[in-house]
């Protein structure tokens, strides 16, 4: 299927799995809200709605330099929510699709680039990889996903540690802490992150959309009811009529 490309983002299949890819090199992929906005659009495209899996990726040398805060610094409050309900939505659209997801990671995962990986399920890093939140120095906090995932991540204690500090840390770093599921050979994340999806996407459809809900609702959900959420939904799938 030939790629649909939407000025910043370009959506492409690969077979079964549909590739999303940044492509605002210039400016290291730095999410404005119009680049937010193309990318809800490819979010939403057919390449995407009828795939198995989904990558996001923002290239060979960069992920995403983070969010192009100069477009958010002048609104005023009422502007801001209204930024949450239009193209800043795009961080939990992504998070809330129901196909599996990969990020393939290098250069700079920073900011609202971070924020943006982390709403994958699985994220692949490669070695060049660096990360970070460093919106503390301008005087904000991640506020698209960031602190709430990385807690979820990482525990409270490293997410302290590196928000409060606006520490960067690397790819092996990300391994250790859980930031990142695994690191590719060099110039392989874009690869390695297909191979993953691919892998995935051989599997029921049903089964694997099932199981990533189960998944998201057991992180906050009391032991008692995510023990209940679980024998449900393999009751719901033992009897499915369809597996594909």
């Amino acid at each position: 299927m030939p790629a649909e490309n939407t000025g910043t983002v370009e959506v492409r299949r690969d077979d079964a799995v549909a590739v999303v890819a940044l492509r605002r090199e210039r400016k290291r992929n730095a999410l404005s809200t119009h680049m937010e906005s193309e990318l809800l659009q490819a979010l939403r495209s057919p390449e995407v709605a009828s795939s198995r899996a989904v990558v996001v990726t923002g290239g060979d040398s960069v992920f995403s330099a983070g969010a192009d805060v100069t477009e958010l610094r002048e609104m005023t409050p009422h502007a801001i929510a209204e930024y949450y309900r239009g193209s800043g939505s795009v961080y939990e659209v992504f998070a809330s699709l129901p196909q599996p997801t990969v990020a393939a990671i290098t250069g700079y995962c920073i900011g609202g680039g971070l924020e943006l990986a982390l709403a994958a399920d699985i994220r692949v890093a490669d070695p060049a990889a660096v990360f970070g939140f460093p919106e503390i120095g301008i005087g904000i906090l991640p506020s698209s996903g960031g602190v709430t995932r990385m807690v979820r991540v990482a525990g409270a204690g490293r997410t302290r540690d590196l928000i409060l500090r606006g520490r960067r840390f690397d790819a092996s770093q990300a391994e250790q802490w859980g930031v990142v599921s695994e690191i590719a050979a060099p110039g392989e994340h874009i690869k390695h992150a297909i191979a993953i999806a691919r892998e995935i996407a051989e599997y029921s459809p049903l089964a694997v959309r099932i199981t990533k809900q189960v998944i998201d609702v057991s992180l906050d959900a009391p032991r008692e009811a995510a023990l209940l959420l679980e024998q449900l939904a393999y009751a719901v799938l033992n009897n499915a009529p369809e597996k594909d």
